[in-house]
């Protein structure tokens, strides 16, 4: 009995000493283990470095492990020496891929700018221009082009303007002109050679010219008399109107129109009339299906202040419609002060 008192005594005592001795030895051999068997890797990343110990293996996890985050475009490679390891990241490139115009963002891992093409699939063809040559290497936020150059040698027909010379006449009223040549424009062969980026003209150089019509210069007279006075108020009786210059007149019917007046300087008018007659004092612009060309009348304010004469329907326009008539008048300051107005036409036989 005794002996077996004095055996429990001692392993209660025994134990906690072996615990005091193993404790210690494990954590000695776990240092030993990571001594062993963990690797520190040097990790470049651009301008930064970073020192990390690991037991992992795989260069991915191990960047994952330090913090590295890589996008799709990142590339790495990992050495593992006896002495050292490392990893170095190689981060992707943004290009700015412009082909036969149309830009769209490329990644590259850093590579020659042929070798991203031959990645890419593009081949440039033989009237193809490369930006930057194939063995150009690329870098972050290159832009990189491929333009279809074409040129071409044309040939073709361009007008060659008329001049204009104007003379001046003290045959005409002041203010009026009248076509004494008319002018015509002329032609000429061209050819040129002519050069397509991309399907758009960018260039274009005239090697030779041939005129084949000559042009012909048109000469107008340029009125400088004596602007002539209004006619006198007329006496105007049945069928019979009798002029301040004692001429007599006779019409056949009348009708009521609304005119305005116009000058051959107003935009889209000239010399010559519709008719092909020289505009002069006396021309009317009408609508011919209310008023035939060639009618000749005799109009007056319908309240008297004003009386434009004898005239004769030479002429049209755009706005003259059904019961309205547009009176020819010398300048544009004429023009203004008659304005619109009620006018009574005489159709004279």
């Amino acid at each position: 009995m005794l002996w077996f008192f004095r055996t429990n005594t001692d392993r209660k005592i025994f134990l906690p000493r072996l615990l005091a001795v193993c404790v210690p030895l494990t954590i000695l051999l776990a240092l030993l283990c990571q001594v062993v068997f963990a690797t520190t890797y040097i990790i470049t990343d651009g301008d930064r470095v970073i020192t990390h110990t690991t037991f992992a293996t795989d260069p991915a996890a191990i960047l994952n492990e330090a913090g590295v985050n890589l996008c799709d475009a990142d590339t790495f490679t990992a050495q593992i020496g006896a002495d050292s390891a490392s990893i170095t990241v190689r981060r992707g490139q943004t290009i700015t891929l412009r082909v036969y115009g149309q830009t769209q963002r490329v990644f590259s891992p850093g590579e020659t700018v042929g070798a991203l093409l031959s990645r890419l699939g593009l081949t440039p063809g033989d009237d193809d221009c490369l930006s930057l040559s194939p063995d150009t290497p690329t870098w972050d936020g290159m832009v990189l082009s491929i333009d279809h150059i074409l040129t071409q040698t044309q040939t073709y027909s361009v007008t060659v303007p008329h001049e204009t010379i104007r003379c001046q006449s003290s045959s005409l009223p002041k203010g009026t002109e009248k076509v004494l040549a008319a002018g015509s424009d002329g032609e000429l062969l061209r050819t040129s050679e002519v050069t397509y980026v991309n399907g758009s003209e960018q260039k274009r150089i005239t090697l030779s010219e041939t005129v084949t019509t000559a042009p012909v210069t048109q000469i107008i007279a340029v009125g400088t008399g004596e602007v002539p006075k209004a006619q006198g108020a007329p006496v105007i009786g049945d069928g019979i109107i009798t002029l301040s210059t004692g001429e007599i007149l006779t019409y056949y019917d009348t009708t009521q129109v609304q005119a305005t007046a116009y000058t051959h300087t107003d935009a889209g008018c000239g010399m010559l009339t519709f008719t092909e007659t020289t505009v002069h004092v006396g021309t009317v612009a009408v609508d011919p299906r209310f008023i035939p060309y060639g009618t000749r009348m005799f109009i007056v304010a319908s309240d008297g202040s004003y009386v434009y004469g004898v005239s004769e329907a030479e002429d049209c326009g755009g706005d003259i419609k059904g019961s309205r008539v547009d009176l020819y008048l010398p300048t544009y300051d004429q023009c203004i002060q008659f304005g619109r107005r009620e006018c009574t036409v005489y159709f004279l036989g």
